[in-house]
C-alpha cells in the first residue's frame, strides 16, 4: 500500500526556517489538490497551504508571504519552505493528497515542528 513519507521537522529558533518533503513510497496518481496541515496541541486541524496540478497555490493567512508551498507533478511529491517561522506555528504537520490508487485521501505520518522564542 502507497504511503506518504515526511521529513524535514525539527526544532528551529523564532526567525528560522525549515523545509518539508512529502514523498509517497509507492507509484502514485494526484488527482486534486496537494495539501499541507497542521495540528498544535489542543487545536484543530488546520490547511496550511494548498498547490494545484496547475500550480496555483493557496495559503492560510497566518503563513501567506512566510511559507511556499511547491511540488513535483512527475513523483507526485509536494514540499513546503517555511521561513520566519513563530512560536505560533509549532505543531505537526501532515501532507495531504487525493490521488489514485483509489480514488482516496493519503495522509503523511506527521512531522513535528517546534519553534523556540
Amino acid at each position: 500500500q502507497v504511503q506518504l513519507v515526511e521529513s524535514g521537522g525539527g526544532l528551529v529558533q523564532a526567525g528560522g526556517s525549515l523545509r518539508l518533503s512529502c514523498v509517497p513510497s509507492g507509484t502514485l496518481f494526484a488527482i486534486n489538490d496537494m495539501e499541507w496541515y497542521r495540528q498544535a496541541p489542543g487545536k484543530q486541524r488546520e490547511l496550511v497551504a494548498s498547490i494545484g496540478r496547475g500550480g496555483i497555490t493557496n495559503y492560510a493567512d497566518s503563513v501567506k508571504g512566510r511559507f511556499t508551498i511547491s511540488g513535483d507533478n512527475a513523483k507526485i511529491s509536494v514540499y513546503l519552505q517555511m521561513n520566519s517561522l513563530r512560536p505560533e506555528d509549532t505543531a505537526i504537520y501532515y501532507c495531504n493528497i487525493n490521488g489514485q490508487p483509489g480514488p482516496r485521501d493519503y495522509w503523511g505520518q506527521g512531522t513535528q515542528v517546534t519553534v523556540s522564542i
